[in-house]
């Protein structure tokens, strides 16, 4: 009986968040209309600030009800219809985020490719306000970018799309960590900030363990982190390093991997992948020392602050004329 009754509740759920989105949708419209028209009235030189300051005070006489509508958030209406009037690939998506996730997009992110980036994975990951304002601060974007561009040949020839799936960079300003801090500390930081973590990381992440145990031969070896990434349908290993790489650092992770796929890996599954997460790392060295490993490995690093934006934007930006470059 109770469930035949969870299928009611289902049912009452579903509508309930069809309603809503219905809501949102209208409610989205309204503002691209309002700012179609003012834009419109200001580019004929018909209305300035003063008119549209006016037109706030008169909807808030004719119907104190109304909030919203003041003069500043009038404007943003006006920016938010030009900043995608000439983009019909991404109109339809600013209809499915609330405004305030819109508004953080449009008014806090420089270009058109990064504006897509974060509509689209708000959506995917269903993101918070507050976890989009986050990853937004914390330079996703541009993390994700250089990460896309830095797979290793080995991850490049996987079947699977990895597109920003992995960073060349994680950000755990949320641990907290002191300096110098242990491999321990970074590892019992993470776990008891998991949902942060997987944040971090993304949402399809699931988290199967810590000091997953291993046995080969007549030894135990254990994995710092194992998780289970469901789009990927693969496990994914995390050694944790508190100081700079080291290519001998590989040889431990491609080990595991070996472990995990000839033991561990179900038939379904799909071949696993090893992150090295370092406190720092030489570009150069990472280079060399992946262009030989056959497994689908990666060396990440992770910091404990917030990135500075202009420092990654410059790094994604000469990734960009290397590659085109090549």
């Amino acid at each position: 009986m109770d469930n035949q009754f969870q299928n009611i509740i289902q049912l009452i759920r579903q509508a309930r968040s069809n309603a809503l989105k219905t809501v949102n949708a209208e409610l989205i419209n309204l503002y691209w209309n309002i700012g179609t028209h003012i834009s419109q009235k200001v580019a004929a030189s018909e209305w300035g600030q003063s008119v549209v300051k006016e037109l706030a005070i008169y909807i808030q006489q004719t119907d104190p009800q109304l909030k919203g509508f003041s003069d500043k958030n009038l404007w943003r209406m006006k920016q938010f219809y030009e900043t995608y009037k000439d983009e019909p690939k991404l109109s339809p998506l600013v209809r499915e985020l609330s405004w305030s996730h819109n508004l953080a997009i449009f008014s806090r992110c420089d270009t058109l490719e990064e504006k897509e980036f974060y509509l689209k994975i708000s959506k995917e990951e269903n993101y918070s306000k507050r976890e989009l304002d986050r990853q937004i601060s914390a330079s996703l974007f541009e993390r994700t970018m250089i990460g896309n561009a830095k797979l290793s040949t080995a991850l490049r020839v996987l079947e699977n799309d990895l597109t920003n799936t992995f960073k060349d960079s994680y950000v755990f300003d949320f641990l907290n960590l002191p300096e110098p801090h242990s491999e321990s500390d970074l590892q019992k930081g993470l776990i008891q900030q998991m949902k942060n973590f997987i944040l971090e990381l993304g949402k399809d992440f699931l988290f199967v363990s810590e000091e997953y145990k291993v046995q080969v031969g007549n030894s135990d070896f254990f994995i710092d982190l194992l998780f289970y990434h469901r789009g990927l349908q693969c496990l994914v290993a995390f050694e944790l390093k508190a100081d700079k790489f080291k290519p001998e650092h590989l040889g431990q992770l491609n080990f595991y991997l070996e472990a995990l796929d000839r033991d561990v890996k179900k038939r379904n599954e799909n071949p696993s992948i090893g992150i090295l997460l370092c406190k720092d790392k030489d570009s150069e060295v990472v280079e060399y020392a992946l262009s030989r490993t056959l497994s689908p490995t990666m060396v990440a690093e992770y910091k404990t602050q917030l990135p500075n934006k202009k420092v990654l934007q410059q790094k994604l930006q000469e990734l960009f004329i290397e590659n085109n470059i090549e």
